[in-house]
C-alpha cells in the first residue's frame, strides 16, 4: 500500500504530505522512543501523540515515512518544519491511537 492511498482512506488534517507513492509495509504505535528505535521497521507508519522535535530524528533513523498524530495532537513548528525537510509525512487524526490503528489494521488486511 502507498502513502497517498492511507492519507485518502483516513481523511486526516495533512501537515507534510510526504512522498505519497512511498510503499508502506507495517504500522507501529508507541509514544516512548527508545521503545520506536528498538522496535520500529523502515516504511512503518509511526502513530503517536508525541509532537515535538526529537520525534523527526527518530523518524529519520528508523526511516519511517509517516507520522499519524494521535487524539488531534497538533506538531511543534520544528517537528514539522523537520519533517518537511526529510520528506516525512505527518497527518493529525482526531480518533485515539487505538482507534486509528483498528482503521489502519482493516485497511491494510483487506
Amino acid at each position: 500500500m502507498k502513502l497517498h492511498e492511507v492519507i485518502s482512506a483516513l481523511n486526516p488534517d495533512v501537515i507534510c504530505g510526504g512522498d505519497g507513492e512511498r510503499e508502506i509495509s507495517g504500522v507501529i504505535t508507541g509514544d516512548l522512543l527508545s521503545f520506536i528505535i528498538g522496535e520500529a521497521k523502515e516504511g512503518e507508519i509511526w502513530v503517536t501523540i508525541q509532537v515535538h522535535l526529537n520525534v523527526s530524528a527518530v523518524a529519520v533513523l528508523k526511516e519511517l515515512p509517516m507520522l499519524i498524530l494521535a487524539s488531534g495532537r497538533v506538531p511543534s513548528k520544528e517537528l514539522a518544519d523537520k519533517c518537511q525537510e526529510e520528506n516525512i509525512a505527518i497527518v493529525v487524526v482526531e480518533e485515539s491511537a487505538y482507534e486509528v490503528c483498528a482503521k489502519l489494521h482493516k485497511l491494510m488486511n483487506t
